[in-house]
């Protein structure tokens, strides 16, 4: 089977050169710096850890194994009606190749909602880390599986330095190593980048393994109310949903019946 990962990190490659070459670092140095109008993040990290359900709603057009999952769906209208659904924070995938979406569409978002949003893509530069400050994330996806350790640290490190907080993606036991008391949230992602196929007990076979007193997260693959209970319950407070949401009729109602459906752990 096709390796996908690796297939989007070649074109990733590929995309940041000609960004930098339209764009240079520069120019997005001098704009953090002269801007007085840039959004000030605020901290996703703090919104999870104070919500009752820790929902990250995701505004995503397209997956490489789905297809498009709804690609209408308008960047000025959903992470707005995601906000007043109830959503902990936002997640908005800027990848266009793979999965339909663009820098824009965070831009585009940024002034609309007061939530916290997660710029979702496959960092491999340090440049995308000044892209996302610029547009008004408030976090980024760090990947462990897209980078070495030490590339690792010095993104948590240059993300910081930018108001960033960092959520650092693993996938198994052996990217646990990743792990620093710097990154701000840990996320295991239940979707295996190489074939992107999803299972959810990833997340409940790696929950023990992890820092009880970090902020955890719990990326793909929940589609039950009842899931996400449980998780809670193995000491997750984040859920990033993206799927369940953006293929039903309406994101926005499906993700207020979906929190109006988590049970207590009593009744689990």
């Amino acid at each position: 089977m096709k390796d996908i990962l690796n297939e989007i990190v070649a074109h990733k490659r590929i995309e940041v050169a000609r960004q930098q070459e339209a764009i240079s670092m520069k120019l997005l140095r001098d704009r953090l710096h002269s801007d007085n109008d840039l959004h000030r993040p605020v901290s996703m990290k703090q919104a999870l850890k104070e919500s009752p359900h820790g929902i990250i709603a995701e505004f995503k057009r397209r997956s490489p194994s789905k297809g498009w999952i709804r690609q209408e769906a308008d960047a000025r209208l959903l992470p707005p009606a995601y906000e007043a659904a109830g959503a902990s924070a936002l997640s908005i995938l800027t990848d266009e190749t793979f999965f339909g979406g663009s820098l824009r569409d965070l831009s585009t978002a940024r002034p609309l909602v007061s939530l916290p949003i997660l710029r979702k893509d496959f960092v491999i530069d340090a440049y995308q880390l000044y892209q996302a400050r610029v547009v008004g994330a408030d976090a980024v996806l760090l990947i462990a599986a897209c980078l070495s350790p030490v590339q690792c640290r010095e993104f948590t490190a240059l993300a910081h330095e930018l108001g960033l907080e960092v959520l650092l993606e693993v996938h198994s036991e052996e990217e646990l190593a990743y792990i620093t008391p710097e990154v701000d949230m840990i996320g295991i992602n239940n979707r295996h980048l190489g074939t992107f196929h999803t299972d959810v007990e990833n997340s409940f076979r790696l929950a023990g393994l992890l820092p009880k007193e970090r902020v955890l997260v719990s990326e793909s693959g929940i589609a039950r109310p009842e899931t996400l209970a449980r998780l809670r319950m193995a000491g997750f407070r984040g859920f990033l949903i993206g799927e369940t949401f953006m293929k039903s009729e309406a994101p926005d109602r499906a993700l207020q019946a979906f929190i109006t459906a988590i049970p207590t752990p009593d009744a689990l």
